[in-house]
């Protein structure tokens, strides 16, 4: 298993792409691709049709998978909000690559027939698949295809992202083979030779102790401890430093608890979940996620400082877990506020999965939303950057 990853920040998207095939191309030589994943920036919005056949006649991969993006990541370099294509090639002997679309209207129930959600992507449990997807933002449910997933698929992992660029409905590209699609989800199956492992890193630190939810309905949160949540916030937010306070803002978010009656909680022990308003009528607070009596849940700041520490003890983790050498190639989704937007300059989390697992090609595009594992659960992530490293199945 090879793969090879290449970056271009060239104007012009015929320009672009000779420049990243020929970087993939010296490395190949003349072996030919089983898969070639890309992320356009809307730079080349104009022309967006154009790629598919473009990589097909300059790599000749079986599968080309990809999407548009606001900022791409590839070649060890991260170009945000400028021009920018980013190609990532494998081969990929001993692994069957499945492509397949969905389109906005075809999603099963999750907790429908396994025969139906077996159909939707093309193979079956028993052949122990891995999932790479990429959506549209405003036509598909991504937050139940993985629910479908995880439920029927159990021991499969699931990544990948939101696609980013567009700014109203039909705006963006996701690309399958030869074909471009404006809506949707596109994705591959990839089963046989080859392991998937995931590092996903939410990057916050929790400023309060966790409490019980006593009361809520829906994603509204009512009460926290039997009091009013927004009194109990308002105090917390008092006895924050100026610092923290002024965090508050604009970085401030809940965690849910992910193991139910856990005895005793660390930072990273939490799904991290968006607050989206208040109504200081009734002290309530409203979530980015539906929320039940008896969960526990605890209020959490993110800031550059804690996002790397957090990405770091991740990665390290992971590298202690397997031999870092057998890595041969990664997808990295990032959140949109992650980059020069939190870190003050470009190419934090690609120099992170580098310094933790050496000069691995990687790829990839930063996202209007993260898909990743936590727990043994797949979630739709935002402010995360998640990972998928491969390797050759031991």
């Amino acid at each position: 298993m090879k793969w090879w990853s290449a970056i271009s920040d060239k104007p012009r998207l015929d320009s672009a792409v000779a420049d990243a095939v020929a970087d993939v191309r010296r490395a190949l030589g003349d072996a030919r691709p089983d898969l070639a994943v890309a992320f356009v920036s809307a730079h080349h919005a104009a022309r967006y049709r154009e790629l598919p056949a473009m990589l097909r006649e300059a790599l000749g991969a079986a599968t080309v998978l990809g999407c548009s993006a606001r900022s791409v990541i590839g070649g060890g370099r991260e170009l945000e909000e400028q021009a920018g294509l980013s190609v990532i090639a494998a081969s990929l002997p001993g692994v069957d690559v499945v492509p397949f679309h969905i389109g906005s209207d075809a999603l099963p129930e999750a907790g429908g027939r396994a025969e139906a959600w077996s159909k939707l992507v093309g193979t079956s449990p028993d052949r122990r698949p891995h999932f790479v997807v990429l959506s549209d933002p405003f036509s598909f449910d991504i937050e139940g295809f993985v629910r479908g997933l995880d439920r029927h698929f159990a021991g499969s992992r699931t990544v990948g992202g939101v696609a980013s660029g567009g700014r109203t409905p039909g705006d963006n590209a996701l690309y399958l083979g030869d074909r471009v699609y404006r809506a949707g989800l596109v994705g591959v199956a990839l089963a046989g030779e080859i392991a998937v492992d995931t590092v996903v890193a939410q990057g916050c630190r929790p400023i309060a102790q966790p409490m019980f939810v006593t009361r809520c309905r829906e994603n509204w949160l009512l009460q926290l401890d039997g009091r009013p949540a927004l009194e109990v916030l308002q105090e917390i937010y008092q006895r924050l430093s100026p610092e923290d306070q002024e965090l508050c803002r604009g970085s401030l978010f809940l965690g849910i608890e992910m193991r139910v009656s856990q005895a005793e909680y660390r930072q990273g022990d939490f799904l991290i979940r968006n607050l989206l308003g208040s109504d200081p009528a009734t002290g309530a607070i409203a979530v980015g996620a539906l929320l039940h009596e008896t969960q526990v849940v605890q209020f959490h700041l993110r800031d550059a400082r804690t996002s790397a520490e957090d990405l770091d003890q991740r990665l390290e983790r992971y590298r202690s877990e397997i031999e870092p050498a057998s890595a041969r190639g990664a997808l990295l989704f990032s959140c949109l506020g992650r980059g020069e937007h939190l870190y003050g300059h470009s190419g934090h989390d690609s120099e992170a999965l580098r310094r933790a697992l050496g000069d691995v090609a990687v790829g990839g595009f930063f996202c209007n939303g993260e898909i990743g594992p936590v727990e043994g659960r797949t979630f739709l992530h935002g402010y995360t950057s998640a990972f998928a490293i491969f390797r050759e199945r031991g």
